[in-house]
């Protein structure tokens, strides 16, 4: 792989964990559309639930995240009030036949949330929606601030997998991200939560931070084989100052080049398929056990997941759902989320209803980004007609791939071990939004 081929494909494209990407959500869609598209669930919907906590005690400052920084417990309380109306709210609404397979806390920092409200967060959850008994229940994690009654309570909730955020163990490199957190913290807080059974770690790792290298990647890589998560997440950084305030903390000169970052997750990559991962998708590695490894694999908006529940109800301030009309996204600032909630009781300000042009590309692109390939007979068996416009686009890609990125099959191509990484760019060929907004995007590598 050449130095220019790797910049010349590096131009930033959307992540793709949706289709249409947020960017084009409209305030078209709003409470009305929400609320129609609840009552309209189907009965014997399976549900995905994500409950957003916008909290962290100190922003780290490459993340753009949906989240504030607060010293003090007065407006976590205050918002939790508020979440618990929203989730009594929704499911006001919907199939009391339901099943909830997968529930996922994000943020933020859910651990910010004190024993007591852990407990009393999941008991409302459990209330309101009907858990399937093998549900999978995630939360993410920040080690720095995590106690051993917090475990314990996220335990007895019933959680299951947990997320833990590292990025970097070089201390250089937390120094210029506002992030200094020790291999000891993260170690403690996988071995807490393995001693009171909740056996499902996954590692969050990012490439391309300010002072990182290769080098420091791999030492990093060799402490977080030893803690043996079972997925581990490989992002790339997306400085984009612009629009996430706190980047602008960060020294851009720092950063590191399109060849570099591509060599740092090259070399990450090749250390934890030699360490027995495989990997998923883009950015995902799991243990062969792992049922991430197994097939059958879906992107959303927490990455690759193993989730096919019908809908996706999203709860809490930004927070984004899917129905089979479209998506849904919620007031992002917590002072506007609660006034929406306490005038309408629901806070849908923007979204997007699906076309039948967005599901069939939404198809191609997610099965790209999943499974790399693209298949004339798939998408004639789940489409019909509808979908031959794309056989066409998808010649002429072939026609115009020079590097070998693309594999001619009997149907359809296949991205590949060259083109894997480029996924994304190949991607955002069949995005026909890609340029109707000035949204600024990550690096393709």
């Amino acid at each position: 792989m050449t130095p220019e081929t790797v910049a010349r494909f590096s131009a930033p494209v959307p992540r793709y964990t949706s289709y249409p990407t947020a960017p084009h959500f409209s305030r078209k869609v709003g409470t009305l559309q929400y609320l129609d598209w609840l009552t309209r669930l189907a009965a014997h919907s399976t549900l995905s639930l994500y409950v957003h906590i916008p909290y962290c005690r100190s922003l780290c400052w490459y993340c753009g995240c949906n989240t504030k920084g607060t010293s003090k417990y007065e407006p976590v309380q205050r918002y939790l009030e508020t979440l618990e109306a929203e989730i009594g709210n929704v499911a006001a609404l919907i199939p009391r036949d339901h099943r909830s397979t997968h529930i996922h806390w994000g943020g933020g920092s859910p651990n910010i949330l004190s024993p007591s409200d852990i407990g009393r967060l999941a008991a409302k959850l459990r209330a309101a929606f009907n858990f399937d008994a093998k549900a999978e229940f995630a939360v993410e994690i920040d080690p720095r601030t995590l106690t051993p009654e917090q475990v314990s309570a996220f335990a007895a909730a019933g959680v299951n997998r947990v997320s833990i955020g590292v990025q970097d163990f070089d201390p250089k490199v937390q120094a210029a991200i506002n992030r200094e957190q020790s291999y000891e913290q993260t170690k403690a807080a996988a071995d807490l939560f393995r001693a009171h059974g909740v056996s499902g770690l996954n590692i969050d790792l990012v490439y391309g931070l300010p002072h990182q290298t290769r080098e420091s990647a791999a030492r990093t890589i060799e402490k977080v084989l030893t803690l043996e998560p079972e997925r581990i997440a490989l992002f790339g950084y997306a400085h984009l100052p612009a629009r996430i305030r706190p980047q602008k903390l960060i020294d851009a000169s720092a950063l590191p080049g399109a060849v570099e970052r591509f060599g740092q997750f090259r070399r990450v990559a090749r250390r934890l398929e030699a360490a027995g991962y495989v990997q998923v998708g883009l950015d995902h590695f799991a243990r062969k056990s792992d049922p991430l490894a197994g097939g059958g694999v879906h992107r959303n908006f927490q990455g690759y997941t193993t989730d096919t529940a019908d809908a996706l109800i999203g709860l809490g301030a930004s927070a984004i759902g899917k129905l089979p009309q479209g998506y849904v996204q919620n007031a992002t600032a917590p002072a506007d989320y609660a006034a929406l909630i306490h005038e309408t009781g629901l806070a849908t300000v923007r979204g997007i209803e699906l076309r039948d042009e967005d599901r069939i590309r939404g198809f191609v692109i997610e099965r790209l980004m999943c499974d790399f390939e693209f298949s004339r007979a798939t998408l004639t068996k789940t489409f019909g007609q509808a979908a031959e416009p794309l056989f066409s686009e998808a010649e002429a890609l072939l026609q115009a791939d020079r590097d070998g990125f693309l594999a001619r099959t009997g149907d359809g191509f296949r991205v590949t071990a060259e083109g894997r990484p480029f996924v994304r760019a190949i991607c955002a060929c069949f995005d026909s939004y890609l340029g109707a907004s000035p949204a600024q995007h990550a690096p393709a590598v």
